[in-house]
């Protein structure tokens, strides 16, 4: 299952927002990969990982699960969700 998100976050992903990304992936009940389009995806709960990716607001990435379910489809949304808002608080 994959879905590509436009990063909303004004900061993209970067220091705080990227961590609380991250924590919000953990949190999920399927394992999510993050790629920013045509590259190569990462774990979504993995600090470094997010962050060599250097996602930038406006950014289009693309979020992924092998899993299949409510529950894969419930992880994409709520990330998808997380990506699309302008402040993370």
């Amino acid at each position: 299952m994959d879905r590509a998100v436009v990063v909303a976050i004004t900061e993209g992903l970067h220091a705080r927002p990227a961590a609380l990304f991250v924590k919000a992936a953990a949190a999920q009940p399927a394992p999510v990969r993050i790629a920013k389009q045509g590259g190569d995806a990462v774990e979504a709960a993995s600090i470094l990982s997010v962050m060599t990716l250097g996602v930038a607001a406006g950014d289009e990435v693309v979020l992924s699960t092998d899993d299949e379910g409510d529950d894969a489809s419930a992880s994409i949304d709520a990330l998808a969700t997380f990506l699309e808002q302008t402040e993370v608080a």
